[in-house]
């Protein structure tokens, strides 16, 4: 294992961490040029659309006599759960930082988790070919944060293959060979895995101690489990079968297990002939935005449901149970780690499995504190649907989570942000400032804010980004549960409660969110056979209305002269006919319009 290394790469969104591995794995020769292209770990088609990571991926590489395991990981926050499984299966990692954007506030987070797991860490600055780079200025900002000695950060570029020899070679110096002995009880620990039609799940393992061989008789020893692995290998970056997995080394298991939620990300695979105790796993991750998904056609409801499952394979931060609504039939209730993790939960299910879905308004969880004219006095529930939050009367208090967040900007838009955050019930708990105040760029402030989870999901980090002209970066982290002064938000077409339209919002702020939702429902509506008036109810009373008119034939058009009484007789049916309609008729609202009510200004 001397000869053995096990690194990831963790940065902050867009800071050329696909690039760089594109470059490792073109030095080491682990792709041959020709068959080469742009983020080649990033295999789904979404992630090379948006040009971003949503999947760790990891790779084996050869350098210099030594192997190399690098699992590439997401930057977004609300892939940090991908990131702390990434993290637990290494000893190492290289913290890349933007020499033409800085440390931004992610990078501070993860850097974090990474020092509380004890990894060694290597600085790189990256993007030094830009002709905006400020390197010696952001090597500052990373001494700031890391404390380290700046010539130990090193310069690289993912465009041009600059400085990642020199980076290799920091990587076989600075990091640890792992630890463990290969006469030991197996103990493989699962930080991912993949479903195959034809093999079934295969899961990604980090050993630990011991051997796997193909055909060996092996158990996941938490959900106590019995299969036989059908085959063993390594990633190159394809999945390629080796002879055997041994301590220290990244691979994967084919189980040849098609049933749903037996394997599981943190539990143990060893050998069924030995006994050993499973390896400490990972933290469940809670759900941070919650939305209900149906199917358009009811008839798909098994499909759906088959999805989720097939699904949760590949993202075990997803998490869904079965629910039913009077309007919309039986759906799920999904759980997400943030409103961009839900974006392409949906995106995959409607590409990958071909539906069509009606998704309601993302929520989160609050606690109801039933009142006395409730009939449950004293009773707690926890609604995390808008459509299932009580009436006003009904309540006594209701409490929702709270979020430390942590926005980094540069000094001069803090003015600028300030409005922002009393429009958004933030309290600002500490500012810090870093950086040379004499530099082009000038300082940068960290502004630590305790604030509602339901205000950071609306909107927050987009206008941030707008006032800030993109300059800021948030990360965040959960609080306890504080009282909450809201009130449910309902959306009437034709008198009749939609419930995906259903949501909890600010009491201070429910006038202006009922205007707005009731300007863009009558904006977005197609107009239809009948008059469809839209309404907004809250606290007990219609706030907004808007009309919708039908549409109307001109039913008099082929006539010419004659009597006047007969243009009004055809008038007057027609107005009865459209009554009749209107009394009878039921406004469809296609799938569309929820996706744009749904969506963000």
């Amino acid at each position: 294992m001397k000869n053995l290394r096990n690194f990831c790469i963790i940065a902050h969104i867009d800071h050329g961490k696909s690039t760089l591995a594109d470059r490792m794995l073109e030095v080491t020769h682990t792709i041959e040029k020709r068959k080469m292209m742009e983020q080649v770990l990033d295999s789904m088609e979404l992630e090379r659309e948006r040009g971003i990571t949503i999947k760790m991926q990891p790779v084996r590489m050869q350098w210099q006599n030594h192997v190399l395991n690098l699992i590439d990981t997401p930057g977004h926050i609300d892939f940090s759960y991908e990131v702390s499984r990434a993290l637990s299966a290494v000893e190492g990692a290289i913290l890349l930082v933007d020499s033409t954007q800085g440390v931004q506030a992610q990078t501070i987070s993860v850097l974090n988790l990474a020092r509380e797991m004890n990894l060694s860490i290597i600085p790189a600055v990256s993007k030094i070919d830009s002709p905006l780079a400020r390197v010696q200025e952001v090597k500052e900002e990373i001494v700031a944060i890391l404390g380290c000695d700046p010539n130990s950060i090193l310069e690289v570029s993912g465009k041009t293959g600059a400085g990642v020899e020199a980076l290799l070679e920091a990587v076989i110096k600075r990091i640890e060979p792992p630890k463990g002995e290969e006469n030991k009880p197996l103990a493989a620990l699962v930080f991912d895995f993949q479903y195959s039609t034809h093999k079934g799940i295969s899961v990604f393992v980090r050993v630990v101690d011991g051997e796997v061989g193909p055909a060996d008789p092996l158990l996941f020893r938490v959900a106590g489990e019995k299969f036989k692995a059908l085959e063993v290998g390594i990633f190159a970056p394809g999945q390629k079968a080796t002879p055997s997995l041994k301590a220290g080394e990244i691979g994967y298991i084919v189980t040849g297990i098609k049933s749903a939620g037996i394997a599981s990300v943190g539990d143990t695979v060893g050998k069924q002939s030995e006994a050993a105790f499973a390896l400490p796993g990972y933290g469940v991750p809670k759900p941070v935005v919650w939305a209900s998904v149906f199917p358009e056609d009811q008839g798909d409801f098994v499909t759906l449901k088959q999805s989720l499952s097939r699904l949760h394979l590949s993202d075990s931060s997803l998490s869904y149970e079965e629910e039913s609504s009077g309007i919309l039939g039986k759906g799920f209730r999904c759980g997400f780690l943030g409103l961009l993790h839900l974006e392409i939960v949906i995106e995959r299910l409607k590409r990958e499995f071909n539906l069509e879905l009606v998704i309601t308004q993302p929520s989160i969880n609050y606690i109801i504190n039933y009142g006395k004219n409730s009939g449950k006095d004293g009773e707690q529930e926890v609604v995390y649907s808008a459509s299932f939050f009580p009436e006003d009367g009904l309540i006594e208090k209701v409490e929702e989570p709270w979020v430390k967040v942590s926005v980094l900007t540069p000094s001069e838009y803090t003015s600028s942000i300030m409005p922002m955050l009393y429009e958004h019930e933030a309290e600002i708990a500490d500012t810090k400032t870093f950086g040379d105040t004499t530099s082009r760029t000038g300082s940068r402030q960290v502004l630590e804010l305790h604030m509602p989870l339901r205000e950071l999901m609306r909107g927050f980090f987009d206008k941030l980004k707008s006032v800030s002209q993109g300059y800021a970066s948030i990360s965040y982290e959960a609080l306890t549960n504080r009282e909450a002064n809201v009130t449910r938000l309902d959306v009437l077409v034709n008198g009749e409660v939609n419930p995906a339209f259903s949501r909890v919002v600010s009491k201070r702020t429910v006038e202006m969110e009922a205007e707005k939702i009731a300007d863009k429902l009558h904006s977005v509506m197609p107009r239809q056979m009948v008059e469809v008036k839209i309404q907004t109810k809250a606290l007990g009373r219609i706030i907004a209305s808007r009309t919708l008119s039908a549409f109307r034939k001109d039913v008099t058009q082929h006539m010419y002269g004659g009597d006047i009484t007969r243009k009004m007789k055809l008038r007057e049916k027609q107005k009865k006919g459209k009554k009749k309609m209107q009394s009878l008729g039921h406004v469809e609202i296609p799938h569309d319009v929820f996706l744009k009510v749904m969506k963000p200004d």
